[in-house]
């Protein structure tokens, strides 16, 4: 499994995808039945790691994605990838590799891939989940919106991941750590329970 996941395109370090593997599991665990949720795909790097723990749990990880990249992945930006660019419309699309990792690492019975924005899945979702990790649009607008959209989704007793948060400006982008990190906190309705590297483990207490 994990093997797999080093294999696929993407920014998630072994360690923090491990991590979010054991947190997962946890999740599967103490909440057996309910669904995972993934906001943020890309080519499936850290899908492999969720997908494998949702298998293990006997559950299905839903994983939301318009699959056009985010804002750092389009062209002049540090995180692009021409390989990933469709030549015939000139813009991103990740799905076809997002597939292929997912056939390969064995998952296609417990990945189901959600194509589109994550305002609008989200407005119109309506099953409690035992894991949400939110690992999308890293400005401060589709942060926020993503925060807003899928935290309160997540079940008593239920994990909220967050990826790329930095506390320290000098270390990357503010977004999530602004965005979705503090105002979890700060509700009042998580507790950190975790961190390694930019991962942030979070669960439901209110």
């Amino acid at each position: 499994m994990r093997a797999h996941a080093l294999a696929a395109k993407g920014f998630m370090p072994p360690d923090e995808g491990d991590a979010l593997y054991d947190a997962a599991i946890l999740a599967g665990r103490d909440l057996p039945g309910l669904p995972f949720v993934e906001v943020g795909s890309y080519c499936g790097r850290s899908t492999v790691w969720l997908g494998e723990a949702a298998r293990q749990s006997h559950t299905v990880l839903f994983a939301v994605d318009h699959h056009r990249g985010s804002e750092e992945n389009q062209a002049g930006w540090e995180h692009h990838d021409p390989t990933v660019v469709d030549p015939r419309i000139g813009r991103m699309d990740t799905l076809p590799i997002f597939r292929f990792t997912i056939y390969e690492a064995g998952l296609e019975d417990h990945v189901v891939a959600m194509v589109g924005q994550s305002p609008t899945i989200a407005a119109h979702w309506r099953t409690p989940a035992s894991f949400v990790f939110i690992d999308g649009g890293h400005g401060d607008l589709p942060a926020r919106l993503d925060y807003e959209g899928w935290a309160s989704h997540v079940v008593m007793g239920g994990t909220l991941a967050i990826h790329d948060v930095f506390p320290d400006p000098a270390d990357g982008g503010r977004p999530p750590y602004e965005q979705i990190f503090r105002p979890a906190v700060e509700s009042g309705r998580f507790r950190l329970v975790s961190a390694t590297g930019s991962l942030r483990i979070l669960r439901r207490v209110d």
